[in-house]
Order: structure tokens, then C-alpha cells, then sequence
């Protein structure tokens, strides 16, 4: 009995040490995620304009995963668990791939969502492999290789009708205006002190306020960001005078630079597709 009890512990050791050895799950920062230092700064860019581009022509999302190794897993089963966790594609569309290349062990797969799998099926995707990625993996190229094989996995994409990507209420005129902006803030300013001199210092910055927010729920449609204007241009003109003062010398308003460098995923996540592990794997 003793002998059995052993042989049992034994063995749920062994299962937990080995579900603690699994590679985790890199976080979603961005369309392509290389974790080996193997693209430059540049693929990287020209790669994640091209899946956007496609994200917003066609709805369908496409990620790349660059590791160093999915041992002591296979490739197929790292992969599957990366698309769940990542869910790339549309919710209840299931139109997302991924694209997973483990360089150590020379081993890559394109993980498929359902909503892909008649288009993009489990041939379609072991010919993109054979034909577009491996030639080029097995001469030094991975940065040409990926690309090569996200091109034929986008010209699928491209080929399948899918539901049309939901367009953004915003028309967009605000959206991308930073509230710290120079400009804007001098805008803000004149308009204030206008309205300051003509109604007093609190009236003032509360019909400032209340114009720049309206003008910006018309123009955005965006609540969260009709408020945010608003109070800005109320802080503004209530307190512009002493912001000035103090700021004249330090620049206390650096126009958003702080912010200007942090945006490289551009917000990126996946949309909720659900993944059943279509598609292929292959090795150079």
C-alpha cells in the first residue's frame, strides 16, 4: 500500500513539474510579438502596418509570435494555447491566424480560427509554409519569410467573405487631436478668456467648459471624451493665469511628449475569436 501511495505521489510530482515547465504565454503587446530579437525595429513596423491595414479592410485579425522555443511542448500545443489566450479574430467570426515560429527548435505554425478554416484550411496553410516561409528560413531570412507568408495568408483572407468590419461612430476629427497640444491649449485660452472677461471667472470657465464639451460630443460622439475637454478647458480657464505663470519658465505643458513614444502596439487586442486547432505546422 505504502509502496503504491509512493509510486502515486511520485507520479503527480512528474505532472506538475511538467505543467510548470510550459512556456508561458507572451503578452499580447502588439501584432507582432518577437521575443528573440530577430526582426528589426523596422520589419516590425512595416509588418504591423500590413496586419492592420488588413484589420481594417476586412475585419480579420493576423498576429505574429517569434519565440525562442516551445519545448518541453509541441509547437501545435503552445500555439493552440496562445490562441486562446491572445483570441485573435472577431468574436462569433472566428476570423483570426497566427502565426507562431519557433527558432531553436526550427518549427512554426499557422494557427487557424474556425471562421478561416474553409479558406484558409489545413493544405492551403502547409503550402503557405512549404512554398512562402521555409525557403527563405533556411537561407537566414526570417524577416522575408514571415512577410512572404503573411502576404499569401492576407491574399486568403482577402479572397473569403466575411462579415464587414463595424465602422467607428467617431468621424474622427477629434479623436486623434492630443488635449495637450500646444495649440490646442492656446486655442483654449482665447476662447476662455473671452468668455471670462465677458462673464467672470467661474461663469466663464463653466460656459468654456460647457462648449468645448458639446462641440466635442458633436464632432466625436465620444462621452469619455467630451468630458475630458471639458474639464480641461475649465481647469484652463479658471486657473490659466496661474498655469502660465508657473509654466512660463519650466514649460509645465510639454504638448504630450511624455506620451509620445508609448502607443507603439497601437492599443491592440484580440477581438474574442475562438480557435480548434486548424491549420499546419512545418520545420526547416
Amino acid at each position: 500500500m505504502n509502496a503504491a501511495r509512493a509510486a502515486f505521489l511520485a507520479l503527480l510530482l512528474c505532472f506538475s513539474f511538467a505543467a510548470a515547465a510550459d512556456v508561458a504565454v507572451p503578452a499580447l503587446t502588439g501584432r507582432v510579438v518577437d521575443q528573440t530579437g530577430t526582426l528589426s525595429g523596422g520589419d516590425i513596423a512595416s509588418l504591423t502596418q500590413t496586419l492592420k491595414d488588413l484589420e481594417a479592410r476586412k475585419g480579420s485579425q493576423v498576429a505574429v509570435l517569434i519565440v525562442p522555443t516551445t519545448s518541453p511542448e509541441t509547437i501545435e500545443q503552445f500555439a493552440i494555447r496562445v490562441a486562446e489566450a491572445w483570441k485573435i479574430g472577431r468574436k462569433k467570426i472566428d476570423d483570426g491566424a497566427l502565426l507562431v515560429v519557433a527558432k531553436d527548435d526550427r518549427r512554426l505554425r499557422i494557427e487557424v480560427g474556425y471562421g478561416l478554416e474553409g479558406a484558409l484550411n489545413d493544405v492551403t496553410a502547409k503550402r503557405i509554409i512549404d512554398e512562402a516561409i521555409t525557403p527563405k528560413f533556411r537561407s537566414g531570412d526570417f524577416a522575408g519569410g514571415i512577410s512572404a507568408g503573411v502576404d499569401r495568408i492576407i491574399r486568403v483572407i482577402d479572397g473569403e467573405k466575411l462579415p464587414a468590419p463595424e465602422q467607428r461612430q467617431s468621424s474622427g476629427l477629434l479623436s486623434d487631436i492630443d488635449p495637450f497640444n500646444p495649440f490646442v491649449i492656446f486655442a483654449l485660452f482665447i476662447v476662455g478668456g473671452i468668455l471670462r472677461s465677458a462673464l467672470g471667472r467661474l461663469i466663464g470657465s463653466v460656459a468654456t467648459s460647457g462648449v468645448v464639451g458639446v462641440l466635442a460630443w458633436l464632432l466625436v460622439g465620444s462621452l469619455e471624451l467630451s468630458i475630458i475637454f471639458a474639464i480641461i478647458a475649465f481647469v484652463l480657464t479658471m486657473f490659466g493665469e496661474s498655469i502660465a505663470s508657473s509654466g512660463g519658465r519650466g514649460g509645465t505643458w510639454s504638448g504630450g511628449s511624455s506620451s509620445g513614444g508609448s502607443s507603439s502596439s497601437g492599443g491592440f487586442s484580440g477581438g474574442g475569436g475562438s480557435f480548434g486547432g486548424g491549420g499546419a505546422s512545418g520545420r526547416w
